[in-house]
């Protein structure tokens, strides 16, 4: 079980940065898809080797995230604080937030605690802990609204 954990933490680790791809440079999701089946998921680039993600996990939160997008930013939109929108949001913050909504959303099979505690790790690869319970806070609101 301890294998297929950290193969589905890889999986949203490189689902939030192949969300962050698409966001920058409009890489279409065939394309990203197939970029990170073969050249990022378990392979060492500049030294570092990158964990072994499961790959049809992965594909379903991107695929996921993507085709619900705009439903998935309705709801983070609706949690965030008065006079925030998801704009002034940093754009890493904006997919780890998609991406563990599209969890809540359509990954039941994912227990809530698993999601939010799975996307505060993914935060604190990027941000520090102020950030990290931030995404905390929006998450765990967002699943006591959807689960």
């Amino acid at each position: 079980m301890k294998a297929r954990s950290q193969a589905r933490a890889a999986a949203r680790l490189a689902a939030v940065q192949a969300l962050y791809q698409h966001e920058m440079e409009g890489t279409p999701e065939v394309q990203l898809l197939d970029e990170f089946h073969q050249h990022r998921l378990g392979a060492e680039i500049d030294d570092d080797q990158y964990a072994k993600a499961e790959t049809a996990f992965f594909d379903d939160v991107v695929k996921g995230t993507l085709a619900r997008r705009d439903e998935i930013d309705s709801l983070v939109a609706g949690r965030l604080a008065e006079g925030w929108t998801l704009a002034r949001l940093d754009k890493t913050m904006v997919q780890i937030l998609r991406a563990g909504t599209y969890e809540l959303l359509a990954r039941n099979d994912v227990p809530t605690g698993a999601v939010i505690s799975e996307y505060v790790d993914v935060a604190h690869a990027f941000f520090d802990a102020r950030e990290a319970k931030f995404v905390n806070g929006v998450l765990d609101a967002l699943a006591k609204g959807l689960r």
